[in-house]
Formats: C-alpha cells, structure tokens, sequence
C-alpha cells in the first residue's frame, strides 16, 4: 500500500485523487499522514483477534465470533425498568463501543491503575478522535457505555491442542450516570474500575496502536477491527502466512450471508486499514490474504506503559 502514501508525498493529495485509488483511501492516508500527534493507544490482544459487531443485535440476542486462535461470546446484560421488570440491555456494537474499548484500556495502562477516569476526560478523547460532542453522538456513546458495563465476555482461547476459558465483565463499577442531560450534565460517573481479570489479561497481553490511524478511520468499525487485526498479527509472523477466505469471513464476516458480498466489504476496508498502517505488507489474491512479516504500527522504542500497580 506504499504506493498511495508515496503518491501523496511525491505530488500532494489532489494528485493521489486523480489516480487509481478509491477516495476513501486517500483521504484516510492523507488524514493519517497529515498527524502531528504521536499518540499511542492499547488494545487486549483477545480483542484484536475477535470483534463486536458492527450493527445493533436484538437486545436479548448474544454474539458469537470465531477466529483461527479464539471464540469470543459476549452476553447481554439486564438492567430493572421503569415498573421493576427486567429487561436485557445489548450487545455493544458499532465504531463508539470500539472507541470506549480502546479508551478504557489505553488508560488504564498509562495511569497502571484499573481505575479510569471518566467524565470530561471521555468526552475530550472522543472529540481528539473526531467524534462531535454534540448530543445525539454523546447520546450513542452513553448507550453503548451502558452496553459494555452491562455485558459479560468470554474468550474461549485455543493453543498447543489446549483450551481456556477466560470469563470476565470489563467493568467493576458502572460506567454511566443516570442522567439525560447530554448537553449540561456529566454523561459519565468520575472514575470506571475495570474487571481485576480484565485488567490482568490486558496487562500481560497489550497490541499498541496508533491514535492517528484510529482517528482516521473511528467512522468505519469494520476498518478499525482489519487496522487492530494487522497490528497484532504481521509483527509477530515468522514467515509469510495465508489466510482463507473461509476463515477470514469466519472472523470478519458474521451476518454476511453471501461470500462475494464479504469479499467486497472486506477487500475495502482492508485498503482503509493498509492506508493507516504504511509498513503493512499484505497481498490479497483469489484464495484470500497473504500476512508478511512487517514492522509493527508502533515502534518499540515508543511505548511506554506506567509501572503497573
């Protein structure tokens, strides 16, 4: 995908317009190389092997992702209404769930702590991100922060003929206040404890990513996931590794029915994710995907965790 970023360098990105590429792509490369800022965020490896959904589920409905290594299930949680009678709360989806996510678990590694401050520290992340604070897209955020706090996850991981189970909410304490007022009131409580399981997990197994490549791409959950995938995969390959398109719509493709439909999806979102993460070397062909061996998004040198406490 070296070609795009070049292009844009060589000859600006009204020229990358007038070629080959689709326009989404080069407004994300351009984005992404037009960043000043070197932020660097966290994701549990669990989750860049096994993803939300991309759209709203049935509110009482699980979800269930497999992978080559994992098996994420993730079980909506229930919540008392207005009369008393319960009532399941969802399934956390789209591209604001992944950006809680995200948010939750870089600072948690910054600060060492499992406890998270919330509140207007949320609420200015999301706008670095692009997401606008006005009330409709806090109101989104807060249902999905809702969603997550409520949830229970279970990774079901499969290495050396041997399976665990790792069971976990992500959350201690909940995560939303109970307010509607998006525009003058606090959406969020102060401070989020995440899980003690959760935590641990993160601890030993983090994939550093960049904010700038999340940042151009926090519209599109698809992208976000392909982005997370290659950043925990193409570092750690010895060798250059196929994947299937049988198991790539394993993975990416959970309510596609048809193959050529998810081909098509997945080949542009792949070009998105390849346009934030330059040094990803990948080839796709009639058989599927092709994973070199690539330096990761985040230079070693550059992270820096907190003493963990």
């Amino acid at each position: 995908m070296g070609t795009v970023h070049d292009l844009i360098e060589a000859q600006g990105k009204k020229a990358a317009l007038s070629a080959d590429f689709a326009r989404n792509v080069v407004e994300a490369a351009a984005a992404y190389m037009s960043d000043d800022e070197a932020g660097v965020g966290f994701l549990y490896s669990g989750w860049c092997q096994a993803a939300l959904p991309h759209r709203r589920l049935p509110d009482d409905q699980p979800w269930q992702i497999i992978s080559d290594r994992i098996t994420l299930v993730v079980e909506p949680g229930r919540r008392p209404g207005v009369s008393g009678a319960l009532s399941h709360s969802g399934v956390p989806y789209g591209s604001r769930a992944r950006l809680i996510m995200l948010f939750l678990q870089s600072e948690a590694l910054r600060t060492g702590s499992r406890d998270v401050t919330l509140g207007r520290s949320l609420r200015d992340w999301l706008t670095k991100m692009g997401i606008s604070p006005g009330g409709k897209s806090m109101k989104d955020v807060r249902e999905q922060a809702e969603r997550i706090a409520r949830c229970r996850f279970t990774f079901h991981v499969a290495q050396n003929g041997r399976v665990g189970l790792v069971n976990q909410n992500v959350l201690d304490t909940a995560m939303f206040a109970p307010t509607t007022d998006l525009e003058g009131g606090s959406l969020f409580t102060e401070v989020a404890r995440l899980s003690e399981v959760f935590f641990e997990q993160l601890k030993k197994h983090p994939v550093p990513v960049e904010e700038a490549a999340v940042r151009a791409l926090s519209n599109n959950s698809i992208a976000l996931d392909l982005y997370a995938w290659l950043a925990y995969r193409l570092h750690a390959l010895e060798k250059s590794t196929p994947v299937s398109w049988i198991a790539l719509k394993g993975q990416f493709g959970t309510g596609v029915a048809r193959m050529d439909n998810f081909k098509a999806g997945f080949t542009d979102n792949l070009k998105l994710a390849l346009a934030v993460y330059r040094n990803a070397k990948v080839d796709l062909d009639a058989r599927g995907v092709t994973l070199h061996p690539s330096p990761p998004p985040v230079a070693p040198r550059t992270v820096v965790i907190r003493k963990l406490r």
